[in-house]
Parts: structure tokens; sequence; C-alpha cells
């Protein structure tokens, strides 16, 4: 029995070690390795740059107030159409007090100014009538009760800006009425009812009733990094995508390029605007996050490879031609001159032909 045993256990590791051999004598056969054939192809290319920016109206004001207050009216809102000269907000006046005493002084002097004024006319007109004065000296008597008649009224008037910031007789002139001053859509209204409100003036900005832009004429700002900036120019064609609507494409022609660069993220990049063509039917919103294709150089009829199939050597470029498939692949490497690349396919502008067959990826086996 034991006999047996030890016999059967001879042959097992006999065949493990006959099953060993075997397997390490196929791994250490060369195996032949199989690529995927490319061809060559004629076809239009183009190297595009891309900018990334925002869409917004090229013309985009900032409604602020001739006179300091408090709103206490907003008409319009957010969203909605507005003409020039149409009535935003309305803000009413709140006086200041040494302000205030002064115009009132100045009504209450005109005010006995006038009395008198009236009281010398009457007392001129009856002795003019009787003859006892001339003509001059009452024409100068009845210009002064003119000059004290003008002058309670210029001091009424005064009282009047003072206290409400607007007169009766030049209500739609008033300064107090916030009027659109081009006609276009309200993008925001950051005041309510309530709020104070500065006016503008040299050392002060103001404060803004409203923002209103022209959203019929719309332009892409971006920025170019400074190794693509020398070629591109004014003119130059750009498809412009929206984040919000990435299915569409609008076309647009690139009108401004900054003469000056400004620092972004360590790198040199420049300003761009293009104008863009937006059918009617289409609503853009400012602000929309968007992409610039722009064209850098362009090859028509030129013989391309996918950029996959080169090899970058310094400064030399190569390419594996097929020579044989039959029993195995075989090719040969040549050097070749390349072009513009889009990114995908390159251009050969030397080295080979058409309809050439070259080396691509190796195949997964």
């Amino acid at each position: 029995m034991k006999k047996y045993i030890k016999i059967i256990s001879l042959v097992l590791i006999a065949l493990i070690f006959i099953g060993t051999f075997v397997f390490l004598y196929q791994k250490s056969q060369p195996k032949d390795t199989a690529y995927d054939i490319l061809h060559t192809k004629t076809t239009d290319l183009a190297q595009i740059t891309v900018a990334t920016g925002k869409i917004e109206p090229r013309d985009e004001v900032q409604i602020k107030p001739q006179i300091s207050g408090i709103i206490s009216e907003v008409y319009k809102e957010a969203g909605e159409t507005v003409k020039k000269g149409e009535i935003i907000a309305k803000v009413k006046v709140i006086p200041e007090l040494g302000s205030l005493n002064s115009a009132e002084s100045r009504v209450r002097l005109a005010e006995i100014n006038g009395r008198q004024a009236e009281t010398d006319l009457e007392r001129m007109e009856k002795l003019y009538q009787s003859k006892l004065v001339s003509s001059e000296e009452y024409e100068k008597t009845l210009l002064a009760a003119k000059q004290a008649r003008e002058e309670l009224q210029a001091a009424k008037d005064n009282l009047e800006i003072v206290k409400e910031g607007i007169t009766k007789s030049s209500a739609s002139f008033s300064s107090t009425l916030i009027r659109s001053t081009i006609d276009g859509l309200i993008l925001d209204v950051p005041i309510k009812v309530g709020n104070s409100v500065i006016m503008s003036n040299t050392f002060n900005d103001g404060t803004t009733i409203a923002t209103v832009a022209d959203m019929s004429d719309l332009i892409f700002r971006g920025n170019v990094d400074e190794t693509e900036v020398g070629r591109i120019h004014e003119g130059t064609p750009v498809k412009i995508t929206l984040g919000a609507l990435q299915d569409m494409k609008f076309d647009a022609v690139l009108e401004y390029i900054s003469p000056k660069s400004v620092e972004n993220n360590g790198a040199n990049q420049f300003e761009i605007k293009a104008a863009i063509t937006v059918p009617d039917s289409i609503t853009i919103r400012s602000g929309y996050s968007a992409n610039a294709e722009i064209e850098l150089q362009r090859a028509n009829n030129a013989l391309t490879v996918p950029e996959s199939a080169i090899e970058f050597s310094g400064d030399s470029t190569f390419v594996y031609v097929l020579t044989d498939s039959v029993p195995t692949q075989k090719f040969t490497r040549r050097q070749v001159q390349t072009g513009i690349s889009d990114g995908v396919n390159i251009e050969i502008k030397s080295g080979l032909k058409a309809n050439e067959s070259i080396r691509g990826l190796k195949k997964e086996m």
C-alpha cells in the first residue's frame, strides 16, 4: 500500500514540474504585436483656440439720482422694458435744517421788501397822475416793484426746492423723478421704498437706482493668452457657445483686442470683445458664461493623419508606414514634416502620400 502511495506522489510531482515547464516556455515565446491601421485623408483643417468669458450688453447704464433723499415710489421692476425718459422711481427730499432756515428767511425778507415796493408804487402812481413827479421817477419806482415781485417768487421757488426738490412751475423737469436715460431692459433695481439715496456728483458716484441695458446689442467679453493673441485680428469670425444653451452656436465677429495685458493666475492675457448675432426668437440673458472659438490658422485640402500616430523626437516627427501585413504586420519608420493641428488630426506637409497606411495604436490582445 505504501508503495502505491509513493508512486502516485512521484507521478503528481512530475506532472506539476512538466506543467510548470510548459507554462514558462510558452510565456517566454515572443508574441506578434498587432496595431490599428490608419490611412491618410485629405480634408480642410483649422486650428482653433477657445476663449472663456461671458455675454453682456454693449450699452449698460447705471441710473443715478441728481438729488439726495429717500425713495418714496418705485414704478419699475427688473425684467421690464423702459423707454428713454420714462420714470423709474421718485425721491422725496429731506431738507437740511440750515438750508431750510435760510430759504424761509429769504422768503420773509422778500415779502417785507415786496410790500414796501408796492406801497411806494401806489404813492408814486398818485403823484404821477397829479403830474407832481416826472415819468423817469415813476418808471424807476415801477421797476423796483417788479424786481421785488421777482425776488419774492424766486425766494418761494427756492424754498419749495429745499423742501420738495421741485417747484410747481418745473414739475416736468423735476430731479426728484428718476428717469431712464436710454431705451432698454431693466436688469436690476437695487433700491426699495424707504432707502436713502445720495446724489451723483464730482466726489461721489451716487446711489444706483437701476441698471438699464440695450439687450438687442450683445457682445462676448473674454480673454486670450499672450501666446495666441498675435495670431488673431479684428474682423475674425467667431463661434460662441453658451453654458445655458449648449446645443446652439452663435456667429460673432471679433471687434476689439486690448492693447494691454492683464495678469490672470500667473498668465498674461488680453481682453477681447466680439459682436454676437442673435436670432429674434432666442432670449439671451446678461452674464451668461460663454466660450468663443477663434480660428488661428486654416489649411484647405490638407493631407492629414490622426495626431496619435505621430512620433515626436526632439524637433523631428516620424510615422511608421505599413510595408507588409502577411503573415505579420511590418512597418518602416519615416520622417515627415507636419503643419497645423486641430487637436485630433494633424497636417502632413511632406513625407507621406495620399492613401498610404500607417501604424496606429496597439491592439488589445
